[in-house]
């Protein structure tokens, strides 16, 4: 949903850049207009059960406000199982591209379910805690994936644990060349 407001210019109306206008003013009737469209789009997307409970809210991001802290808390049972799933996965009987398409899409719950922290020191941060959490988190995704491939891979695997370690990508590639 938040690819489809941003492409269509309309991401400042859930998150509240655009300000509503007075009733006098003469945006008034365009901010409106703009409104009831993106509150169309995004309850169109909506279950029928969800709709019902929401359907009276006129605010785009009123509405965003609502669905979000609904849908967006993180649910910490959820997040424990995606981490005993990314940390015991194997391989098996998998292809490398299905093994990696599986993991990735469990990484990728999880960095929806948990949000990268951003710093608090301000625009003059000196260190990169969001860039330094993101790459602890790429360095874990890699050690993972190559712990759950089949053992016909442990010597690519002993020549990947170099420093610095390869990203994600680069390992995946790799690891797909000798599958080759």
């Amino acid at each position: 949903m938040r690819r489809a407001l941003l492409s269509k210019n309309k991401l400042k109306f859930v998150d509240g850049s655009i300000k509503i206008p007075a009733r006098d003013d003469p945006l008034y009737e365009t901010w409106e207009r703009a409104n009831v469209m993106v509150l169309s789009w995004i309850v169109r997307t909506l279950a029928p059960q969800i709709v019902e409970s929401v359907i009276y809210i006129e605010s785009t991001k009123d509405l965003w406000n609502d669905l979000k802290e609904r849908f967006t808390k993180g649910d910490y049972f959820r997040i424990s199982d995606l981490l005993q799933e990314i940390h015991s996965a194997k391989q098996r009987e998998r292809n490398i591209t299905q093994f990696f398409t599986d993991m990735k899409i469990a990484w990728e719950e999880l960095e929806f379910q948990r949000h990268v922290p951003n710093c608090v020191c301000g625009n003059s941060c000196d260190y990169n805690l969001s860039k330094t959490f993101i790459k602890q988190r790429e360095v874990e995704y890699v050690i993972c994936f190559l712990k759950g491939l089949n053992d016909s891979y442990n010597r690519v695997k002993t020549q990947l644990l170099l420093e610095p370690l390869p990203n994600i990508n680069k390992v995946y590639s790799l690891i797909m060349q000798q599958e080759r």
